[in-house]
């Protein structure tokens, strides 16, 4: 199984909203914000810069929500 990194929320969101995601902000309440894409199921992301998100949240928001291979997700990274 491939090494994902933790990284700050910030850097996952920028990863998550440039391309070839592409993935946009539609709505946010308090520290949770929705993203959505045409082609691509919701995002639901708690935005806790503060903290570290663990390398299982990084792959799961990106290989299962986002639906990208393990490969592509990596590359991405």
């Amino acid at each position: 199984m491939a090494d994902f990194p933790a990284m700050k929320a910030k850097r996952l969101l920028a990863v998550l909203t440039r391309e070839p995601l592409g993935y946009r902000v539609i709505r946010q309440r308090g520290s949770h914000r929705i993203l959505a894409v045409e082609g691509r199921g919701r995002i639901i992301f708690a935005f806790h810069d503060r903290q570290t998100v663990p390398p299982r949240v990084v792959r799961q928001l990106l290989v299962q929500e986002a639906g990208l291979d393990v490969e592509e997700a990596l590359d991405l990274l």
